[in-house]
């Protein structure tokens, strides 16, 4: 992968819009996920490809994307959209962060290098402008991202006006954990501060987490590289990717499930799938199909 392949040859974002982008970084109230994702590209494999599928086949409940539309946003590596796209999708994959541009376009070139149904777009979901010239789409699908742009609800209302009617709506949301919410949302603040924040951290949470998940493993008489397989098999991404992702994660915001289910319902749809994240600080998972007979004004 050289720095020319993953140069981003899409439309971009405003001049003004992406300078906002640049100082948020600069002044350590934002994570350049594109950075993490670049590395994530040299893990790549045909099997995490196939993983990815199968997710997104599992929490739809289709077998086929054939003839739908769908949006990815905040395409991060884009793996997911390559997902939807081996499904029969035409996509429309978009990211703020001129970096996961560029690593959607070379997950595009490796893997769907002739495809015509497969557009890459640089663009922030808070851009009202932008989103409506997007159109609407049979599946519009956020894993991870929403709770990152420092509006939370308005990103999710965004997401939620591009789905056609009928359509599904999958998202994820970090789980609120209340005062260790908080404690984390101030760690991640650290984290983005600068390369010091970023050692302190860093070398603080991640010989923990490995030590503690090895004291667990040996209790319970687990093979210690099994939770790190089974992690790959879920969604095909990387525990290590994950674990920069997770502490670099701001800006940050957290919901309990019933804070997005109902008001979600209340517009027009119908939850189809949830995988809560049994209490832990990760994200849970929503599918929901719109459906206009389950609107609630109230």
């Amino acid at each position: 992968m050289t720095a020319s392949s993953l140069k981003n040859t899409t439309d971009a974002l405003p001049r003004s819009a992406a300078d906002a982008h640049a100082a948020e970084v600069a002044r350590g109230e934002r994570f350049t996920f594109g950075k993490n994702w670049r590395k994530f590209l040299d893990t790549m494999s045909e099997e995490r490809v196939q993983t990815a599928v199968m997710s997104v086949r599992n929490m739809l409940g289709r077998e086929s994307l054939t003839g739908s539309r769908f949006l990815d946003i905040g395409s991060g590596s884009g793996l997911f959209s390559l997902a939807a796209h081996r499904l029969g999708a035409e996509v429309v994959s978009f990211h703020d962060d001129s970096d996961s541009v560029g690593c959607t376009n070379e997950m595009r070139r490796r893997y769907a290098p002739d495809s015509t149904d497969w557009t890459i777009r640089q663009g922030s979901v808070l851009d009202a402008d932008f989103m409506r010239s997007l159109g609407q789409f049979d599946v519009v699908y956020s894993w991870g991202v929403l709770h990152h742009t420092g509006a939370m609800w308005k990103a999710i209302d965004a997401a939620l006006e591009r789905v056609a009617p009928g359509g599904w709506l999958f998202i994820s949301i970090y789980n609120d954990q209340g005062a260790w919410s908080h404690r984390w949302a101030k760690i991640k603040r650290y984290y983005c501060s600068g390369p010091l924040g970023k050692v302190v951290v860093c070398a603080t949470f991640i010989p923990y987490q490995l030590a503690r998940d090895l004291a667990a493993d040996i209790v319970w008489r687990r093979n210690p590289w099994t939770r790190y397989t089974k992690y790959s098999r879920a969604r095909g991404m990387s525990p290590v990717r994950d674990w920069f992702d997770w502490l670099g994660g701001y800006p940050f915001e957290v919901a309990k499930p019933e804070a997005i289910i109902l008001p979600v319902s209340k517009r027009g749809y119908r939850l189809i799938n949830l995988v809560t994240c049994g209490g832990a600080p990760g994200c849970v998972e929503y599918v929901f199909r719109h459906d206009p007979a389950q609107a609630n004004p109230v």
